[in-house]
């Protein structure tokens, strides 16, 4: 039945540019939500992952870091790596340095691209905590619909509402980090399983 499941799911589902990587891991580019802080040793979404679909998933997290700081560092933490898929988090840095948005859609649209270059899947991670975030939030849905990568709906939904899975008011703890982590694995898993 899951397997049926991941068919149907796959055959109504946009096509997605290599979506048959021949890579190796998986990479979590990001900034501190990816880093991990306010987690404990092992429960960061990327490490969740790790466990959930036993792959190597390498944890390219940095605090504090935006669009154009991971552009920066995108060949030595991420492509050397020899990625099938990266999931990017990113936005939420921009949106509080006051970073203009189109930069944003233009920063975000050549990681996507960069990355597919080299062969890899792309899976952009969408930021939406609050209302005033709108312009910001729709620019993950048009990057990956634009060039083919796969779209994960508002991360953070309820998280930084919720005290009991925060640690202050833009870090989600371990428990924030697992409902993050059970929303990526929702949208990847098919396309893990694909390979």
């Amino acid at each position: 039945v899951f397997l049926f499941c991941v068919i149907l799911f796959l055959g109504c589902s946009p096509k997605i540019k290599n979506a048959h990587s021949k890579g190796k891991t998986i990479v979590c580019l990001g900034d501190s939500i990816t880093f991990g802080t306010c987690t404990t040793a092992g429960n960061d979404y990327a490490s969740i992952l790790a466990r959930e679909l036993n792959l190597s998933v390498i944890n390219a997290g940095v605090r504090g870091d935006t669009t154009a700081g991971a552009l920066a560092r995108l060949e030595a933490d991420v492509l050397n790596q020899s990625p099938f898929l990266v999931i990017v988090e990113l936005g939420g840095n921009d949106f509080l340095l006051k970073v203009p948005m189109n930069q944003v859609y233009v920063n975000l649209t050549r990681i996507t691209r960069i990355i597919q270059s080299r062969g890899s899947m792309v899976a952009l991670a969408q930021i939406r905590p609050g209302f005033i975030w709108k312009g910001y939030a729709d620019v993950y849905k048009k990057v990956a619909r634009e060039n083919q990568a796969i779209f994960i709906p508002d991360i953070l939904n309820g998280i930084l509402l919720d005290r009991d899975l925060r640690c202050d008011y833009i870090h989600p703890n371990d428990a924030g980090h697992k409902l993050i982590a059970e929303r990526i694995l929702k949208v990847i898993k098919p396309y893990v399983l694909k390979r």
